[in-house]
């Protein structure tokens, strides 16, 4: 059966686990770039995947949870979510930013998916109960997202001139609401081990963006000029923002739900800022700091009726 009781109230862990998260994802923009020295867009995505599916699969053999069994009922149920999370969380967001991005800006990239709590508002509100809509969270979206424009800069929606530019937007949104329906799938997926649903999921991707990876690009080939950087840079993007970001993604999603997890999109965006300047030797936004406060204010209207509930 799917799990549709209602959501739990936000705890400190829950808190701690999304700024985690925001630290992950913040440092894998910064990982492609140094994964792109090396190897093609789609590579990357489809290397980090199955990175991710050999971790989860080794870690769930060490603890004795394995992978769902499909010869029964209850594992094939599970099966199907895990799929469905892997579709819509993996291989079709992760496909359509490689491709999308060659064609538009990357700060417009990095905006659309600013607009993944937008979709979870409305999803949620139907599909996950407990999860209502509300016009502080309404509020708190738009001054978020106030935040993530004023940070990346509006000359990121500005035309780059490319032919395939209107599809390839068109593909960058379309990722955002992938990972929209995503969180909601995991929502709503069976009760089991938060190691094996994570596993299944993850091996489920690999085996459907892996095989478009060869097709599309041919048998990766890493140039021995490029050094080491750009292995290292897949390990971590495999390790890091995919195998453990799961495993965070699904027990946050779980417990709190989608709505509170879609928040982690207003951190990326700052998180990246922070580790382009930090270890790439970028320039500091001038707007940085009016733009960290518009994010946490979002952060703060939207979820001031979960802590006045607090004793």
């Amino acid at each position: 059966m799917s799990q549709s009781h209602a959501l739990s109230p936000a705890t400190a862990t829950d808190w701690a686990l999304v700024c985690a998260l925001g630290v992950i994802w913040g440092a894998s923009f910064m990982s492609v770039t140094v994964a792109l020295e090396g190897f093609a867009p789609l590579t990357v995505a489809a290397g980090r995947i199955a990175l991710a599916a050999v971790a989860l699969w080794l870690v769930a053999r060490a603890t004795g949870h394995g992978l769902p069994r499909l010869t029964t009922a209850e594992g094939r149920h599970i099966w199907a979510f895990a799929a469905a999370m892997a579709l819509f969380s993996n291989a079709f967001p992760f496909f359509l930013l490689a491709w999308g991005q060659q064609h538009v800006a990357s700060g417009f990239a990095g905006i659309t998916m600013a607009t993944v709590p937008l979709f979870v508002l409305g999803l949620a509100h139907v599909f996950v109960p407990g999860d209502r809509m509300t016009p502080p969270r309404v509020a708190g979206f738009a001054l978020g997202l106030s935040g993530v424009l004023l940070l990346i800069g509006v000359d990121a929606l500005a035309r780059s001139g490319a032919e395939l530019e209107d599809i390839a937007r068109l593909a960058c949104v379309g990722a955002a609401a992938c990972y929209a329906i995503g969180s909601i799938i995991t929502r709503r997926a069976p009760a089991t081990s938060l190691i094996t649903f994570s596993a299944a999921a993850l091996a489920a991707a690999a085996v459907l963006i892996v095989p478009v990876a060869l097709w599309v690009e041919g048998l990766p080939r890493w140039p021995a000029e490029a050094g080491a950087r750009p292995v290292l840079a897949m390990l971590y993007l495999g390790l890091g923002p995919t195998a453990l970001a799961t495993l965070i993604l699904v027990r946050v999603v779980r417990g709190a739900g989608p709505g509170f997890l879609a928040q982690v999109n207003y951190h990326v965006p700052v998180w990246s800022v922070v580790f382009g300047v930090t270890l790439l030797g970028e320039t500091l936004p001038p707007q940085f700091l009016l733009a960290l406060a518009l994010i946490l204010a979002g952060l703060a209207v939207s979820r001031a009726r979960a802590w006045r509930r607090r004793p």
